[in-house]
């Protein structure tokens, strides 16, 4: 293969408490994908599954028939999401528990830190609640948490299956910016790392190529990403995932049409949608940073937020096969470089479904993502 493409995966699919309480007994994200609209003429809504049909992740069978898939696709591993939001509080574990446990299926993957807080406004669901209501809050407690948390990982880490770069096991922070106390967390994880046989933690950040925007710095987007970057590497990050969403819709529509379209998507009400062509947003998707060591491009192959958020959705619409090749091929240029160790590509995602940013297949377009990725990772100069 000529990259490392890890694929990000959402374990949303199955019933817990804590949906059924604020969105409806039995809610997972299939409920906002199925009753998805087309909002203007040519907006394919529903997307819906094809392979795998509405699925639940309590079942083996179906995380078996996602791991042939993705081999099928060329993919790596999956990065599962991680939800710890402090003093021992998780949710969505079920599934990677069972992975773990079982030793099935014999598929590569490691973990990303969600580290976000859950309001009634993380699976968006229509105008069901008129305030945002915390859920629960991601709390950063101190050394004690940090420790647990370490241990309660420490099993997969330890797993044959698990990724590594540099001999050490992957691991990414979902928001880095909110977490003040990083460096602290990284020492300390990679201290406890070594006292248990491993050879340090491979810390990766997914970090925003622009900073919150303001009338001061609209108009010098491309000296923005590299003081970014550098802040993070300061920090002790080993990697940077580069997410490169608001760079490129800055750069397709310029700086007035997108600052206009941002706020009538806060304050009117979804009146203007906020919507790009899929192939002019990857003609602008990658960075000269994403070019550098440390440094590792994201991978979209669509997006569509509007089963979530309906009007005030960010779209990206005409997305195909043959389109999402090339970005495929761009993406891959950033890291052809490098030694295969750290060719890596996280792509945006197997199967975030409510975001319309998934490779399973669909109705439409059956296997036509996952042959295309397996295409371009196949080739050869």
């Amino acid at each position: 293969m000529r990259a490392r493409v890890i694929a990000y995966y959402l374990p949303q699919y199955h019933p817990v408490p804590e949906n059924d309480k604020f969105w409806g007994k039995g809610f997972t994200e299939w409920t906002n994908v199925a009753k998805a609209k087309p909002l203007f003429k040519g907006h394919y809504q529903p997307q819906i599954p094809a392979d795998l049909g509405f699925y639940d992740l309590r079942l083996p069978e179906v995380r078996e028939e996602q791991a042939k898939l993705a081999k099928e696709a060329g993919i790596e591993g999956f990065c599962y999401w991680h939800y710890w939001f402090g003093k021992g509080k998780k949710v969505l574990d079920m599934p990677f528990n069972e992975v773990l446990r079982l030793g099935k299926p014999d598929f590569p993957f490691c973990l990303g830190w969600a580290n976000h807080s859950w309001t009634t406004k993380t699976w968006e669901k229509g105008k069901s609640f008129t305030t945002e209501t915390m859920i629960f809050e991601q709390l950063y407690p101190g050394d004690e948490d940090y420790i647990a948390h370490f241990y309660d990982v420490l099993p997969a880490f330890k797993d044959r299956r698990y990724i590594t770069v540099e001999e050490k096991p992957l691991f990414v922070i979902f928001d880095p910016a909110a977490f003040k106390d990083a460096t602290h967390f990284m020492k300390l994880w990679n201290k406890l790392a070594k006292e248990n046989g491993l050879k340090g933690i491979y810390f990766v950040g997914r970090c925003d190529a622009l900073p919150s925007m303001n009338k001061n710095n609209l108009k010098q987007i491309d000296n923005l990403t590299k003081p970014r970057y550098d802040e993070m590497f300061s920090l002790g990050y080993d990697g940077i995932n580069s997410v490169t969403l608001k760079y490129a819709e800055f750069k397709t529509t310029g700086v007035f049409h997108k600052a206009i379209h941002s706020v009538a998507r806060k304050h009117l009400e979804g009146i203007l949608l906020d919507k790009y062509k899929y192939d002019k947003i990857m003609n602008n998707f990658v960075t000269p940073e994403d070019y550098e060591w440390g440094v590792y491009p994201q991978l979209i192959p669509r997006r569509d937020r509007s089963p979530r958020s309906g009007r005030k959705a960010m779209i990206y619409y005409d997305s195909t096969p043959e389109k999402f090749k090339v970005a495929a091929e761009n993406a891959i240029k950033c890291v052809e470089g490098r030694d295969m160790d750290h060719r890596l590509i996280f792509l945006n995602a197997w199967n975030e479904w409510g975001e319309g940013a998934y490779m399973e297949p669909d109705i439409k377009f059956g296997h036509g993502y996952i042959n295309a990725l397996r295409e371009v990772l196949e080739e050869r100069d």
